[in-house]
């Protein structure tokens, strides 16, 4: 169905990592500045992790709302810029460099964001538009809710957690301008910015990389809206959640919680929320990376209420139904499908018939094992090859916890897998090795290459942007300035030899 074949080189660098003076990235003047770097070093893609509006530890992969965009994400000059804030109350926003400190940033962000909205217009054209077009009507009285009745949405009163017996033109009128049009108008602000920033990024020959996940969060808009399409009681809580089994990393398996999807009465209107889902994220993104794509073939089903995920079973998921309808109603979508972890033949047959490119992480390929997917001479053209995730340590971070005899055998086995590729690469430190890593992914025959900037700088794992089955310190990690001219350089210099 599917196949990205323009041979290229990308850097993974999610926007909240950018360096700026407001404590978190933001799709003001570094982000233009970010992408002017990537064209300087002729680097073609730039992947990010999800936008939308983050939820309980901050996570881009668990939001209010999977379309949404992160009101952190909004440029505070430009707001200023546009008359909505002033000099003095922009300089109140001023965070300290060094890693997004959350705490701080929600207590200061939203008041400055309320700030520019009560100076809005809401009679602006533009806006009415966006506001007629109902796209984030069920986000904005979602947050609305959420502001009135603090906590999660089976807390709320019947009359507004049930949305059969929502009054919704009644509720609207009563928070109109308070809270339902502030929702809105970071909606509307958001995405004004992220495609003028999006049609820059495309002027300069980049694409962006966007990140999808398979399951939404349950406290969000998308299940509250929709609970018919989840696995859900009478009094909304999830009776199946998702995860993954114990395995050799975690001898109790993973449980996200999330809620699990009602698959076969998605199939009975052909798909219809995925369809739209798939729809709005190619509208952010020039590609999209679907998050546990194994979760599409079989996914595992943990009963609600379990401590770990070892009572869970595996159930069947839409399988390749699902892409022909996303075919048939959208053409031609560029996917990548995250097939990582334990793949069996039934998921990566399905990755197959859809022609989707698959992943391969270079850390994980030197284990002695000649049959390794990952090892450079195992990889096919229609792949994506990474040293890391944002999952991972980074690469320089694996490496430090070698002791000498094992980070021995790795250079040997590296300098093996370079030769292969025809590179001669000479390192001897620790650092060097990083760097050769990210020098052999670029060799490689995948089609694409992405190099997580923490690899591409050669940072350890302070520099780590999240660590699985953690909730706290996770997804902190931010720039204190754009790479150097050297590594600019260096990297234009690589990706120009392997004809990236």
């Amino acid at each position: 169905m599917n196949r990205l074949t323009q041979r290229g080189g990308g850097v993974l660098c999610h926007i909240s990592s950018l360096p700026n003076e407001y404590g978190i990235g933001s799709l003001g003047k570094e982000a233009y500045a970010f992408a002017d770097w990537l064209k300087s070093a002729h680097v073609k893609y730039w992947q990010i992790l999800p936008l939308a509006h983050t939820g309980y530890g901050d996570s881009p992969y668990s939001s209010a709302c999977c379309n949404s965009g992160n009101p952190y994400f909004i440029d505070l000059e430009a707001l200023r810029d546009e008359g909505l804030l002033d000099d003095e109350e922009l300089a109140s926003c001023r965070m300290p460099a060094g890693d997004v400190d959350y705490g701080e940033l929600y207590k200061k962000r939203f008041d400055i964001l309320r700030l520019a909205y009560a100076r809005f217009n809401l009679k602006d054209e533009e806006f009415v538009a966006f506001e007629n077009s109902g796209e984030f009507e069920d986000y904005a009285v979602f947050m609305s809710l959420k502001t009135r009745y603090a906590g999660s949405f089976d807390t709320f009163p019947d009359s507004y957690k049930y949305t059969e017996n929502l009054a919704i033109k009644d509720f609207k009128a009563t928070v109109y301008k308070s809270d339902y049009c502030f929702w809105l108008f970071l909606q509307f602000v958001f995405r004004k910015q992220w495609f003028k920033l999006k049609n820059y990024v495309n002027s300069l020959g980049i694409s962006i990389i966007g990140d999808l996940p398979l399951y939404v969060a349950y406290d969000s808009s998308d299940v509250w809206a929709n609970p018919e399409l989840f696995k859900l009681d009478e009094e909304l809580h999830p009776t199946e959640v998702a995860g993954v089994p114990p395995d050799y990393f975690s001898p109790t398996g993973q449980l996200w919680g999330n809620p699990v999807y009602n698959w076969e009465l998605m199939e009975s209107d052909g798909y219809d929320w995925w369809i739209n889902r798939i729809k709005k994220a190619s509208e952010l993104y020039d590609i999209i990376r679907i998050d546990h794509f194994r979760g599409f073939d079989r996914y595992f089903s943990i009963p609600a209420g379990s401590e770990t995920a070892e009572t869970g079973e595996w159930k069947h998921g839409p399988g390749l139904k699902l892409f022909v309808e996303i075919k048939k109603r959208l053409g031609d979508i560029a996917l990548i499908a995250e097939d990582l972890g334990v793949m069996d033949y039934g998921v990566e047959k399905l990755r197959q018939r859809t022609g989707y490119p698959g992943m391969k992480i270079m850390l994980f390929a030197f284990d002695g094992k000649p049959n390794n997917p990952y090892l450079p001479a195992n990889i096919d053209e229609n792949s994506v090859a990474y040293t890391g995730t944002h999952d991972n340590a980074t690469a320089l971070g694996l490496l430090n916890k070698m002791n000498e005899n094992q980070f021995r055998v790795f250079k040997s086995r590296l300098r093996a897998a370079l030769k292969g590729e025809g590179v001669e690469f000479p390192f001897v430190t620790r650092k060097q090795a990083a760097l050769a890593l990210c020098v052999c992914v670029l060799a490689c025959k995948a089609n694409l290459a992405i190099l997580p900037v923490q690899d591409l700088l050669g940072l350890d794992n302070s520099a780590r942007m999240n660590m699985p089955s953690t909730a706290q310190g996770n997804w902190r990690f931010r720039l204190d300035s754009l790479p150097d001219r050297k590594v600019t350089a260096e990297l234009r210099k690589i990706i120009k030899h392997f004809n990236r």
